[in-house]
């Protein structure tokens, strides 16, 4: 999937620049990147992952002009901040009050979709967004341990307390079919009796 096609992947849950968002799970900060070129110079991102070593990918650009940190120089200038955080996304995190959170290809190695949901939208502000890339199949497989296709979507995020899921859009995948992108959002909070 080429940088372009993951920008239109998500560019429909993602409204206007700036704000403050997570990548959680966000590797080498394929999607991050896509992140940070539809919020802008405004906005900043903080790309969470496991894998330090992915992550220096984001942080740096790479030597020999290959993979995804020769993007983050050309993405910086006109993109959002991005901060990078060596953390367990499922663990206790110290975040700031989120206007969106991003989860592109995380979700699949969760075994309780429901419970990670939860987990992320904990620091989402009320009325804020939450955006998921996953493959779309059902079974398992040694890549997609724990599939969550857009069929199951809606009852995960319903589950997590989360409201209006909705399709963002689909693109074929060279390794599973299809892969979507949904949105759903952290409910506001209710108006106080006058």
């Amino acid at each position: 999937m080429t940088a372009s096609e993951r920008v239109a992947l998500i560019r429909p849950g993602v409204e206007g620049r700036g704000g403050t968002w997570a990548d959680l799970g966000a590797g080498s900060g394929t999607f991050t990147l896509a992140l940070a070129s539809l919020l802008g110079p405004e906005g900043v991102i903080h790309a969470v992952d496991r894998d330090a070593r992915a992550l220096r990918l984001l942080e740096q650009p790479a030597e020999d002009g290959a993979g995804p940190g020769t993007m983050a120089p050309a993405a910086r200038p006109l993109g959002a901040r991005i901060v990078c955080r060596a953390a367990d996304f499922t663990r206790e995190l110290d975040l700031p009050p989120l206007d969106g959170v991003l989860l592109a290809n995380s979700l699949h190695f969760q075994p309780d979709p429901c419970a990670a949901l939860r987990h992320a939208a904990r620091w989402l502000k009320p009325g804020a967004v939450l955006i998921v890339v996953e493959y779309d199949v059902a079974r398992p497989n040694p890549w997609v341990p724990h599939p969550l296709p857009w069929s199951d979507f809606p009852h995960a995020a319903e589950c997590a307390g989360l409201v209006t899921p909705r399709l963002l859009a689909n693109v074929p995948s060279a390794y599973h079919g299809r892969m979507y992108a949904a949105a759903c959002r952290k409910p506001k909070a209710p108006s106080r009796p006058e």
